[in-house]
């Protein structure tokens, strides 16, 4: 029997040719062009002269359409890919053994189409065939010794350039993936679109290829450049990073750029200056008349020089805990997405978050976009902090998105920049009413579309949102605070927490006497603050969480007069406090100031 007449129970006929598909690519070396194809699986396959001219309504030749058929479920399963126009070629995966009966139907069941069970009354698609799953890479090609790009095309491959950077990202590229080298700057003239005098992101599209072969190594992977691309230039959302996979699983802006990118689609201006990130920048007031802003066409690199942060900055800015322990608390950030400081007043938590942040973002200067600090009080509403009506310029109540959309927001339109929201006094506020649905959005586990929820309020029907990979959210909390276990049962699931405590080490020892404080003295202040917090902690009405930190006596500036500054700050700061921890008994507190300066 012709391999025209076979037919497996249940499935369309096509799927009888997924092995002969798969054997004739590999009888070429792994590559074939269409034609190559067609012409072995016919003469392998029995085929007559009267199966060779059947034709279905369309009027293509139903055997090549077959083939086609297979060819497109085979690519998306990832068994074939096309590394340029014109080209099939198997992955690794379809070189390796032959398809049985079972398996093909197996295979054929897993892809998910909208043609199935229509295939035979309608031609195959034979162009833009990807494989499910397939990832699309947007990369840069200017190392410190010049623009690699001339290199890579001749080639055909891409580096790489850092040796430490990137490593894990360029080993999960794949066979079949799409790249495209790009460059990023900003702009303000020459716009195809009315950007109301205002700078706009531009990303220029330079090449996009078809990946053939990872190298494994962190650094090189294999290129089928596309020669006949032509560079052109997508707005708005845009990749600065060296190397970033748009996620077009979560991301309708990425999902129009690849398309854009890889498709020959335009780029719908209107869509994004729509969108509320630019939106917003776009509805401001444009500069005044006769003011003309130029700025040259610069790329990124060349545009901004960003000073960067990391754990010895902080170590440097005045933090006594070790790097070490740094490390791992941002490390158990980023795994978490979202976590708390806790711990007694003064163990410097909001002055420890805002720098994580910082570090988290890799910038000691970030944007206003990226770093974003609030406060929650008891009358913080779901309508202040994730959106809500309030009134409008005509009279009307409008619809508005708060600080936490906007952040959201933010981050969607910066895909490759990490965004940071503190929020001080996490428990000062009702975390369940306030964050609504995001406390549920907000997991870790939970950070793509697949999870979005429809809102309380929402803007038109069908609108749901979810947070994205890039949004972290750190907050601070007073352990002192007795609304502390009301707060903890809602957040415990979704963050992460990391417990301060006073540092009178000798890395406070050693900034204290940087700042003009006598070594004596510095062990005097150590030896009065820690007896002060082993009675504290001993106190059943109070405990560990109550003991002082260190914030109280870390100097800022340089200290003439010791005593008179130690003195000042117990009398105005500590004194008070503990006038309110023993606010029952207050000769306890006056003899416990007494001793505290007697000590000292």
């Amino acid at each position: 029997m012709s391999l025209f007449e076979q037919k497996i129970e249940g499935v369309p006929q096509f799927v009888s040719y997924f092995n002969a598909v798969r054997a004739a690519v590999l009888h070429f070396g792994g590559e074939a062009t269409p034609r190559q194809v067609y012409d072995y699986v016919a003469q392998h396959g029995g085929l007559t002269d009267a199966d060779m001219v059947q034709s279905n309504k369309n009027g293509r030749p139903t055997f090549e359409n077959r083939v086609a058929w297979a060819r497109f479920y085979l690519t998306k399963a990832n068994w074939m890919y096309a590394p340029k126009r014109g080209v099939w070629a198997l992955t690794e995966v379809g070189k390796q053994g032959d398809l049985t009966q079972e398996q093909a139907v197996a295979l054929f069941r897993s892809v998910q189409t909208k043609f199935k069970g229509h295939e035979e009354e309608k031609n195959a698609p034979e162009n833009h065939v990807q494989p499910e799953g397939i990832q699309y890479w947007f990369v840069g090609a200017a190392w410190d010794d010049g623009d690699q790009l001339p290199r890579f095309l001749e080639q055909g491959i891409w580096q790489n350039g850092y040796e430490e950077k990137f490593t894990d990202q360029v080993r999960d590229i794949q066979q079949g993936d799409r790249i495209a080298i790009k460059s990023a700057y900003v702009r303000k003239r020459d716009l195809p679109f009315d950007s109301r005098g205002r700078s706009v992101s531009v990303m220029r599209i330079k090449a996009i290829g078809t990946v053939t072969r990872n190298h494994g190594d962190g650094r090189t992977v294999d290129v089928e450049w596309d020669p006949a691309f032509e560079p052109k230039e997508w707005y708005f959302y845009t990749y600065r990073s060296t190397l970033t996979r748009a996620r077009v699983e979560d991301e309708e802006l990425a999902r129009r750029l690849v398309a854009f990118a890889f498709e020959s689609e335009g780029q719908d201006y209107a869509y994004f200056m729509a969108q509320p990130y630019w939106s917003e920048r776009f509805q401001e007031a444009v500069e005044p008349a006769g003011v003309t802003a130029i700025e040259d066409d610069l790329e990124e690199e060349e545009l901004t020089e960003v000073v960067t942060y990391g754990i010895a900055d902080v170590v440097a800015d005045g933090c006594f805990l070790p790097e070490e322990e740094l490390g791992h608390i941002v490390k158990r950030w980023k795994e978490k997405k979202n976590l708390i400081l806790q711990g007694p007043p003064g163990t410097g938590k909001t002055w420890l978050a805002k720098r994580l942040a910082k570090v988290l973002i890799g910038q000691k200067t970030p944007t206003d976009d990226q770093l974003r600090v609030v406060q929650f009080h008891p009358s913080l509403s779901y309508e202040d902090f994730v959106r809500g009506y309030r009134p409008s310029a005509d009279g009307r109540l409008a619809l508005v998105d708060g600080v936490f959309l906007q952040v959201v927001e933010a981050a969607r339109a910066q895909p490759d920049a990490d965004h940071v929201l503190v929020i001080e006094e996490i428990n000062r506020g009702n975390p369940a009413q306030v964050l609504g649905e995001m406390l549920t959005l907000l997991e870790s586990s939970k950070r793509s579309r697949a999870d979005a929820m429809e809102l309380a309020y929402r803007k038109f029907v069908g609108e749901k949102i979810y947070v994205p990979e890039n949004l972290h959210v750190i907050g601070t909390m007073n352990v002192a605070d007795r609304s502390l276990a009301l707060v903890d049962l809602a957040l415990r699931r979704r963050f992460a927490f990391v417990s301060l405590e006073p540092c009178f080490n000798e890395a406070w020892g050693r900034w204290c006497e940087g700042k003009g404080i006598a070594s004596d003295g510095v062990a005097r202040m150590k030896v009065a603050m820690d007896a002060l917090n082993a009675e504290i902690a001993v106190d059943r009405g109070l405990g560990p969480q109550f003991q002082i930190g260190h914030s109280y006596l870390t100097p800022t500036e340089t200290v003439r007069e010791e005593k008179t500054w130690f003195s000042e700050i117990v009398q105005t700061e500590i004194g008070p406090l503990l006038h309110e921890y023993w606010f029952d008994t207050p000769e306890r507190a006056r003899q416990t100031i007494q001793k505290l300066l007697a000590r000292a």
